[in-house]
């Protein structure tokens, strides 16, 4: 006597599904370890530079040879020691403003929701913050910092971010405030701390690191433009965000100086973005719980 069809199929069913998790896992890793490589080859850059990033070796934009791989820059420095050395504090600065502006928004957009009498004033407040324009914004809290630089610049970029950030927060928070289990939680007495951390933030996750992840590339891209505009990092220090300005003057005579930050830049904002979008949970829908 055969087996049942549905034992049959669910016996399958069964047995697929670890096989979809290792490929979700490959997936995961696939997309993850090529933004922590980056980072990783970035963060131990100053170790690997041959030669030090303030000592000219070469005339102004030599071509690459053999004593500089990638050629030397406006000042006849080394490209690739620069490019070693200019990646850490680019990604410490946007991984800063990434992790200040998803905290603060987090914080803010949950409690907006939970208590709609502050929520209310708390919208209002990023609906004025979000008519300031960025680049303006950014100059004058830039100009207005005492000594200006990098921290003037990653200030600037948290304080302009949390407004955008907020409004995203608070609409995913919105209907997982709406639950009935979050609606019992309080009204079993269970306090704002409760209700914020242990009930509406876990089915976050994904709406977070998404958010973290455009805001790590708005970080990049808001230092990037601050050197371009002479308000965040000062020569001569090696940035690959300075690299592109200070050499964008020789670029037909040795491309690279420009062409190898400008790819770093790139890439670290591509696999940032696919690391967080393959670390965030997968969301379920009705045909998949069944």
């Amino acid at each position: 006597m055969t087996a049942p069809a549905p034992t049959a199929t669910g016996s399958k069913a069964g047995a697929a599904s670890p096989s979809r998790r290792t490929r979700g896992r490959g997936r995961v890793l696939v997309r993850a370890v090529p933004a922590g490589v980056l980072v990783l080859l970035a963060l131990v850059g100053p170790v690997l530079a041959p030669h030090p990033t303030d000592t000219p070796l070469a005339f102004p934009y030599a071509p690459a040879g053999d004593g500089a791989v990638l050629g030397g820059d406006a000042l006849g420095r080394d490209v690739l020691s620069r490019l070693l050395t200019g990646g850490a504090p680019l990604i410490a600065t946007a991984l800063g403003i990434a992790v200040a502006v998803t905290a603060a928004a987090t914080l803010l957009g949950i409690t907006a929701v939970l208590r709609p009498a502050l929520g209310r004033w708390i919208e209002r407040t990023a609906d004025l913050a979000i008519l300031l324009p960025a680049v303006l914004g950014i100059m004058l809290i830039a100009l207005a910092w005492p000594g200006g630089g990098r921290l003037a610049i990653g200030a600037a970029a948290t304080v302009l971010g949390i407004p955008y950030a907020v409004r995203i927060v608070a609409a995913a928070a919105a209907p997982v405030a709406a639950t009935g289990y979050v609606e019992a939680a309080a009204a079993g007495g269970e306090g704002l701390w409760h209700l914020a951390v242990r009930e509406v933030l876990p089915n976050l996750r994904a709406t977070l690191l998404a958010l973290f992840g455009l805001r790590f590339v708005e970080g990049v891209y808001v230092v990037s433009v601050a050197a371009f505009l002479q308000l965040g990092p000062q020569p001569p220090e090696a940035d690959w965000a300075l690299m592109i300005r200070e050499n964008a003057a020789g670029i037909t005579l040795n491309p690279w100086a420009v062409v190898a930050p400008c790819l770093a830049i790139g890439l670290l904002a591509v696999t940032v973005n696919l690391a967080a979008e393959a670390l965030a949970p997968a969301r379920t829908t009705p045909e998949t719980q069944l």
